[in-house]
């Protein structure tokens, strides 16, 4: 046991802790506050502690529980919501109240409620570390595989179905030291990854229903994207669109330092949302964890962990999941000031010197793998982290290093949020790495001409950067009528496309099949229309056909009638080719 001998807001100085190792979780003097270890000098151990430390003076008690921060995983994660260090604040609102105690102990599973388990094998069989021996019906979208711990193997010597809690035993496993009971429940320290057999390459999308995402940038299952952004460009909105709709079978999101309307309107919302493929509440395949901008700082490095752990968790039973991390940079300005008070050496603009280290971690957790277990099973995780750039600025250090991490980058503009165009995402800055490598499947699943059309549309974009400085300086009038209409196809993509309403039931998600449908339109309306001028029509009277402007309302039908598509094609191509005839003539 050890005292304090200096309190430096969340970090506390403790001599007499000779006997603790690193990243040890500690309780600091009788209020029982938990804290981690995160520097060992001498006998002397730097602790940060993830609760209010006011009213706390030197000779504290300082007890080291021996064991690093650990998330525990079990039934009864899916639908929780847990603070940084995972305690359940639905149980601790109603023991509590509305503001949680220092130093309140109570259990991040609930030990008492039992759960119906069913076997998957039987007695004698062989099973090994990640072989799943039974399931548990957790929610209605989830079935919670319970699997053979890590380091364990051996012969089933006992299993039965039936209603047990996490903590009772429901198999029993004879390995080469002797019987090993296992209940439902695992521990497991959340700075260290979880073992796998195989890290494989990324190459399938995860398709989210955003069309500038799925079109132009696309991320890949098991991939890293970063949503950097200046304020109320939209990063949260961009993050939560996602996590509805995203094709993941579970959904961790992680509210690191977030403000507390903000985390209030993701707990509102996602009760209250469907799930697009089965209609059940989205809740039932989520974990969410919410660590406001109020609470203490040094748990917002605790929260990036402990929800990376339950994602590899689940990936460990074969699901995809994605994990929505909002802020990065909110949980990089927590090590700043840790390493602050810590009195390290600083690196650019005060970061310590290990961020990019620190970073890489997280993100390097993701990830699509060939899990353990007999059976030959992949499992991924996709990690989509918001970068908060003070003022926009994505020179600055957490940008920068987060950059040369991820493989997507989804850069939002704040012109074009002041224009009303969301998601604000600027096609000019923003790329992804595994566009190219994902070109065979969208060409084999979503139509052969896919990746032309994609093409078509990057080109124009960029044809119209560069149209624009002329059109600024002289004006559209001095533009030849291809130039022209370049600007017109590129307005279309823009406002008809790209534009997406996140409020619309209709238009807040959209189907490979539909965007490649809605793209098609734009190519061929882009072709025709070119011929049509070819062959010496009226601009004016190009633009004003009726079918430009059904293409604009193409976004809203429902993807129960994408038979209108082929109607709108028929009478576009009608419309123009009698321009182009007229024209002739």
């Amino acid at each position: 046991m050890g005292k304090t001998v200096k309190i430096s807001g969340p970090l506390i100085i403790a001599e007499g802790m000779a006997d603790s190792k690193l990243y040890d979780v500690v309780r600091v003097s009788d209020k029982g506050l938990i804290g981690e270890i995160i520097e060992l000098r001498g006998d002397k151990a730097s602790v940060q502690v993830y609760e209010e430390t006011s009213g706390l003076g030197p000779g504290e008690d300082v007890i080291s529980t021996g064991a690093p921060l650990s998330a525990e995983l079990a039934p009864g994660l899916i639908s929780g919501i847990f603070d940084g260090i995972q305690r359940p604040l639905t149980a601790l609102y109603f023991q509590y109240g509305s503001r949680i105690s220092r130093g309140v102990s109570v259990n991040n599973i609930d030990r008492e409620k039992k759960w119906r388990f069913v076997p998957c094998v039987k007695v004698g069989d062989e099973v090994g570390e990640g072989d799943v021996l039974g399931t548990v019906r957790e929610t209605e979208l989830i079935e919670h595989r319970i699997m053979v711990p890590n380091g364990v193997s051996g012969k089933v010597e006992s299993v039965e179905e039936g209603d047990y809690t996490v903590e009772d035993t429901v198999a029993v496993i004879r390995t080469d030291g002797g019987k090993k009971p296992v209940c439902m429940l695992r521990k497991w320290p959340v700075r260290k990854g979880r073992p796998y057999k195989e890290k494989l390459s990324p190459s399938t999308p995860m398709v989210t229903g955003q069309r500038v995402v799925d079109t132009l940038f696309p991320i890949a299952r098991g991939g890293v994207a970063a949503v950097p952004g200046p304020f109320g460009s939209g990063k949260t909105v961009v993050q939560h669109q996602l996590a509805k709709w995203a094709e993941a079978d579970i959904i961790v999101y992680v509210g690191c330092g977030e403000r507390g309307n903000e985390m209030t309107d993701v707990l509102n919302e996602f009760p209250a949302l469907k799930d697009p493929k089965t209609g059940e509440p989205i809740m039932k395949r989520t974990v969410l964890i919410a660590n406001t901008s109020d609470m203490p700082v040094a748990a917002r490095e605790a929260s990036i962990y402990t929800g990376i752990t339950i994602a590899e968790y689940f990936r460990d039973m074969g699901y995809n999941v994605a994990i929505m991390a909002d802020s990065t940079s909110r949980w990089a300005e927590a090590l700043r000031e840790m390493s602050g008070r810590l009195e390290e050496m600083p690196g650019d603009e005060g970061y310590p010197a290990y961020l990019s280290s620190r970073l890489a971690e997280f993100y390097e957790r993701a990830g699509i793998v060939r899990i353990l277990g007999g059976k030959e099973r992949t499992g991924s995780v996709t990690a989509i982290g918001a970068v908060s750039p003070p003022g926009g600025d994505l020179s600055e250090p957490v940008s920068q290093a987060t950059l040369r991490i991820v493989k997507v980058f989804w850069g939002l503009s704040a012109s074009l949020a002041y224009k009303r165009h969301f998601p604000a995402i600027d096609w000019l800055i923003s790329y992804s790495l595994y566009a190219d490598r994902m070109k065979d499947w969208f060409d084999g699943n979503v139509g052969a001409d896919f990746y032309a059309y994609r093409q078509f549309v990057m080109t124009v974009l960029q044809e119209e950067a560069a149209l624009d400085e002329i059109v600024r300086l002289v004006g559209m009038d001095a533009l030849s009528s291809d130039d022209r209409l370049t600007m017109e196809t590129a307005k279309i993509i823009r406002e008809d496309y790209l534009h997406q309403n996140a409020f619309d039931d209709v238009d807040t998600y959209t189907s490979m099949k539909k965007q490649y449908l809605m793209l098609k339109l734009i190519y061929e309306f882009d072709a025709r229309a070119r011929e049509a001028i070819g062959n010496y029509a009226d601009m004016n009277a190009v633009l004003a056909t009726s079918c430009k402007e059904r293409i604009g309302r193409a976004k809203y039908i429902p993807e129960s009638n994408l038979d209108e598509f082929d109607e709108i094609l028929k009478a576009m191509n009608a419309e123009l080719t009698a321009l182009a005839q007229g024209g002739e003539e």
